[in-house]
């Protein structure tokens, strides 16, 4: 391709709203642009990069022996009422009705409909299977930004195992993860497998696939001493023990007029450090008011708390809720005493056994002292509710963690009987009884694979794409169009690069060399075959973009060096 016939609208500068590397890069190198918030348009340039993570993805499906479907986007809204989604699924859902009243909704993800054809395996000779697509989903993200990292419409890869038991779970699981590794290899990204919540797809157990970057929205805890990571929704750490006293102290209620924070109330006469005061949340579950309970120097984990409680729809309660049902604001609220049976009270397990702690007394400007949590507070349940900090022990070995922020690229999920159960797909066994067909599901993101490796693999002028990925693999770049002699050797480089397969890019703009080896530096093309001044002396030169590192070589030998470099690579 001649770059003076390709759309590649380049720009010096980024959009003022962007702020992750790869949304102003991809951007200022004409790969995408934005039509709306959350919708990207996919430029030449950009299309090329999405085909080509696209191929990556499909080729490690194919290597599990995994058929290739393609379903509908939008989907009837019965179909989402008979797995019970419709209802527990919230805003982010797109839904909408057609010419006759019916409802429907665009597909955010297939389980239903994958469930609904597999109802036609009839036999367990049948299992295991696995099929996969790459199809558009659509998913109503309320704060849309980072460019392809969270946006309302994206391509996806997700694929779903269907087993006879268990055991065939099990091992379409592993056979996915390891699937799903060698394909963010090939993908040049270090993606860490990591313990994650399953949220509102469910199942048994789940599996995130984690980019450690900067502009990731999701925070993984991981040991350097072992294997063990997790995300912080489903990390877990060892705590110091807590020494309370050998006895409990008498409950005492005191005044603190005008403490509203755990920090205030440390420092107030009948205080207590925030390791010693109980935190009481007030939230809404499924429109339920519950209580949650932490330590004073522990954050509450919203998805453990809707993981622990089996919750579709979580919130904190307004202000006004919270004075009406309990009789204090903020900062002055507890457990302590709360008889009301309709309010659940639910506390993390490091408030297990404890005592001679301080928290609010549900009247504003006062709190209690000597809680003694077996005594003084009726909880209903005991969950993991608390975020593992930077720091803590290893639950494994011991040794410190830390916390990275990290860019989902992958997740897969032991789904289990959930949906095939609700969609009625079973088989019959070995001895002619029926069974509910064991399943597990597969999801990579095509265009947040794309930004992930533009955030992996980028420098201060531009984009460096891996060649797996690059959209050409070499350009050739004629430093002036008046040179007829650099002209001619980019030219019979152009054809010989194109007869060895090579995807190359010949730059024949009439533009000032500097703009060329600027917008080649931006867009990111691994290999940069200059025609200049060289050309006399019957030689050009090769630019590794990755390291800036040039050297001369021969017209003759330049394509087939090249040639060479892009296939070891």
């Amino acid at each position: 391709m001649r770059w003076s016939k390709l759309f590649i609208p380049t720009l010096r500068d980024a959009p003022a709203d962007a702020e992750a590397a790869s949304h102003k890069l991809l951007v200022r190198g004409g790969f995408i642009r934005q039509l709306h918030a959350g919708h990207y348009s996919l430029l030449p340039l950009g299309l090329r990069v999405h085909d080509k993570v696209e191929n990556i993805v499909r080729r490690g499906m194919e290597e599990i022996g995994a058929q290739e479907f393609l379903l509908p986007a939008m989907h009837p809204a019965s179909i989402w009422q008979r797995s019970g989604r419709w209802d527990s699924v919230g805003p982010e859902m797109f839904r909408l009705q057609d010419r006759k009243e019916a409802d429907l909704a665009l597909g955010m993800t297939h389980e239903e409909v994958f469930s609904e054809i597999a109802r036609e395996i009839a036999s367990y000779r049948s299992l295991p299977q696995i099929w996969y697509q790459i199809q558009w989903k659509f998913r109503d993200e309320p704060r849309p930004k980072s460019g392809l990292l969270r946006v309302r419409e994206f391509a996806m890869k997700d694929s779903y195992s269907f087993d006879l038991d268990d055991a065939g779970l099990d091992h379409a699981f592993e056979t996915h993860r390891e699937a799903y590794t060698r394909t963010f290899q090939r993908l040049s990204l270090d993606a860490i497998a990591v313990q994650a919540s399953s949220g509102m797809m469910g199942g048994t157990g789940s599996v995130e696939f984690m980019v450690p970057s900067p502009a990731g929205e999701d925070d993984i805890a991981r040991c350097a001493g072992c294997d063990y990571a997790a995300n912080v929704e489903r990390a877990t750490s060892t705590l110091a023990p807590v020494d309370d006293g050998d006895t409990s102290a008498d409950l005492l209620r005191f005044p603190t007029p005008g403490v509203r924070t755990i920090a205030a109330l440390e420092t107030v006469e009948g205080g207590a450090p925030a390791h010693r005061q109980i935190k009481t949340m007030v939230m809404v579950l499924d429109g339920a008011m519950t209580l949650a309970l932490v330590r004073g120097d522990h954050q509450l984990n919203l998805q453990k708390l809707a993981d622990g409680t089996r919750a579709a729809d979580i919130r904190p309660a307004e202000a006004a809720e919270t004075l009406e049902r309990m009789g204090a604001h903020p900062g002055s609220l507890g457990a302590v005493g709360v008889q009301d049976k309709d309010l659940r009270i639910v506390a993390d397990h490091a408030l297990r056994g404890r005592r001679n702690l301080a928290t609010g007394a549900n009247e504003d400007d006062w709190h209690y002292s000597g809680v003694d949590v077996d005594r003084d507070i009726a909880v209903d349940e005991w969950l993991d509710l608390r975020e593992v900090s930077a720091g803590e022990p290893c639950v494994n070995c011991g040794r410190p963690l830390e916390v990275v922020r990290c860019i989902e690229t992958g997740h897969i999920f032991k789904l289990g009987r959930r949906y095939s159960e609700a969609m009625g797909a079973t088989v019959l066994d070995a001895d002619g009884e029926e069974r509910t067909i064991t399943m597990g599901s597969y999801g990579i993101g095509i265009g947040r694979a794309m930004a992930a490796v533009a955030e992996v693999h980028h420098d201060d002028r531009g984009l460096v794409w891996p060649v797996a990925v690059a959209p050409y693999g070499t350009v050739i770049t004629v430093a002036s169009m008046r040179d007829d002699a650099a002209v001619a050797a980019a030219e019979r480089l152009y054809g010989e690069l194109q007869g060895q397969g090579v995807e190359v890019l010949l730059d024949d703009r009439d533009a000032r060399a500097g703009v060329k080896f600027a917008d080649a530096e931006l867009v990111g093309i691994p290999w940069r075959i200059t025609a200049g001044r060289a050309v006399a002396d019957g030689e050009v030169e090769l630019t590794e973009r990755a390291t800036g590192d040039t050297q001369r070589v021969g017209i003759g030998d330049a394509a087939s060096q090249v040639a060479e470099r892009l296939a070891s690579a």
